[in-house]
């Protein structure tokens, strides 16, 4: 019995996993295959990014607005780290990939902080102020600006 793709997703992941497991590989469907595991790839890469644009956010309005530094703020800093730790560390490959995409994540930063704190975005720097290794220190917070 062969499933659609696109009619009955659940049950074409279930048949193609029988497949493979089966060893017919000569029946797999290898264009929808292939773009599956290239989207499951693509969204691990988009969490990470996700994770890094708060935690960045975070960090911004940690400098920019010491008067609103609060337990909710560094919980939030503590546990994007702790996430983003431990996506690196289950992907190994995305640290490749890391510098780029704190560069993408931080100006999508900047707009929330600016966003969030009223702080017009251009008073914020054009580029990261810190370090990768800063970013994930469990230890590091910004100086107050």
């Amino acid at each position: 019995m062969t499933m659609s793709y696109d009619s009955d997703f659940y049950g074409w992941t279930q048949e193609q996993a029988d497949l493979l497991r089966s060893g017919k590989l000569h029946q797999l469907d290898t264009r929808n295959l292939l773009e599956e595991i290239e989207s499951m790839g693509n969204s691990e890469r988009r969490e990470l990014e996700s994770r890094l644009e708060v935690l960045l956010q975070h960090l911004l309005k940690w400098q920019f607005q010491p008067s609103h530094q609060g337990r909710s703020w560094q919980l939030t800093i503590a546990e994007q780290r702790r996430k983003i730790l431990r996506r690196l560390a289950r992907n190994p490959s995305l640290k490749n990939e890391f510098s780029v995409l704190m560069a993408d994540a931080y100006g999508d930063a900047i707009l929330s902080a600016a966003r969030e704190t009223g702080i017009d975005e251009k008073h914020f720097p054009l580029l990261c102020p810190w370090s990768d290794e800063q970013i994930v220190d469990p230890e590091f917070y910004p100086a107050s600006k």
